[in-house]
């Protein structure tokens, strides 16, 4: 892969993480426990549990994203980035359009 597009990718990279780090910030209070208030209701109070564990979910999988976004940018500095995890073969440019913080190759991931 050539410098141009990696730094390319990097720019990509370094935005992504910048987007889920505000995302998981913005979001942080709406994970928190659901507090016990006499004035709401049985439906009110499951209503917002759910709402609650959905939460917990979409910050989950926002710091799991954020992580190989890490990881895809020490890549990056380690001179592995665009390489299959797995078969070590080039992973495909339009994977890495898609997927920034891709590891695997579309054939190793499926």
């Amino acid at each position: 892969m050539d410098e141009t597009t990696l730094q390319k990718y990097q720019a990509m990279l370094v935005e992504l993480q910048s987007e889920l780090q505000t995302e998981i910030d913005e979001t942080s209070t709406d994970s928190e426990p659901v507090a016990l208030d006499g004035r709401m209701g049985r439906l009110s109070r499951a209503d917002a549990m759910q709402a609650q564990q959905l939460a917990l979910e979409i910050k989950r999988r926002r710091e799991e994203r954020l992580i190989r976004v890490q990881v895809s940018l020490q890549r990056i500095e380690q001179g592995k980035y665009g390489i299959c995890g797995r078969c070590r073969k080039p992973i495909a440019t339009e994977r890495l359009d898609a997927f920034p913080d891709a590891v695997l190759c579309v054939r190793c991931a499926s």
